[in-house]
């Protein structure tokens, strides 16, 4: 059984390339029989609440999920920094399930840590307070009762300070921990993680505390392109833009 990994998509009719591109994409799965897709967060660029889908235009999207999801493609999907207010209600509406972080797949020949990526950031102070601020349920509560244009514009207001932050911050900052890496490693018995949020695509060969080896596969953004990986039987392929990495995992 074959499984697909995306992440970092940022949906938005903003940039009008992406839907096709996307759906290209879905469909060069369904060819090729992979039937279980996994998108570990942001999926869209931002999301306000459920009941906005059609204020951000983004119901188009949600009807391409709703396609492939009708075709028996089971698309899981992860809350990112971007979308972490997706709820039931998208669910019924595209099939998604939504699942957890870290969440734990386990395979025949494969045990991987499933994560957006953005809680590894851990020498990012800023980004981990907002990211305790916005996962709170009593805050996710009082932002979903307010309008939904007062809502869009404090999204926006944050955003565009986000994009600003990013152009100011050391790069390593807004990178990984390494310690924050072997501590997730530690709490389960999987030695593959991956996870998308950095924009930085590659596989990593992670030593742990106990000199056991791991490795972590950071999905790529689609700004420029479908970046995914593919766990086949006990190889996964991870590709982005013109370049492709193989890790073969041993039994």
């Amino acid at each position: 059984m074959s499984i697909a990994f995306i992440s970092d998509l940022h949906l938005t009719p903003d940039e009008s390339a992406l839907g096709p591109r996307f759906k290209h994409y879905l469909s060069d799965l369904a060819s090729l029989g992979i039937q279980n897709l996994f998108i570990l967060g942001d999926l869209f660029e931002y999301w306000l609440g459920d009941d906005a889908s059609e204020h951000l235009g983004q119901s188009d999207y949600e009807t391409i999920l709703k396609d492939f999801s009708d075709i028996g493609m089971a698309i899981s999907v992860l809350h990112g920094n971007r979308d972490f207010l997706l709820g039931s209600e998208f669910s019924e509406r595209t099939g998604c399930v939504l699942i957890s972080e870290p969440f734990l797949l386990v395979t025949q020949t494969c045990q991987a840590v499933l994560l957006h990526g953005d809680s590894l950031c851990t020498d990012d102070i800023e980004h981990q307070t907002f990211r305790n601020m916005v996962r709170a349920p009593d805050w996710q509560r009082n932002f979903l009762r307010k309008p939904i244009m007062e809502r869009d514009k404090l999204a926006q207001t944050v955003r565009y300070r986000s994009e600003y932050g990013k152009s100011i911050k050391p790069l390593d900052i807004m990178d990984v921990n390494q310690s924050a890496v072997v501590d997730e490693f530690n709490k389960t018995n999987a030695r593959v993680m991956i996870h998308g949020h950095t924009h930085r695509p590659g596989i990593h060969r992670i030593e742990l505390n106990d000199s056991d080896t791991a490795y972590r596969i950071v999905l790529g953004d689609w700004a420029n392109g479908p970046s995914a990986a593919v766990l086949n039987d006990n190889v996964i392929s991870l590709s982005y833009g013109d370049c492709r990495e193989e890790l073969v995992l041993t039994q």
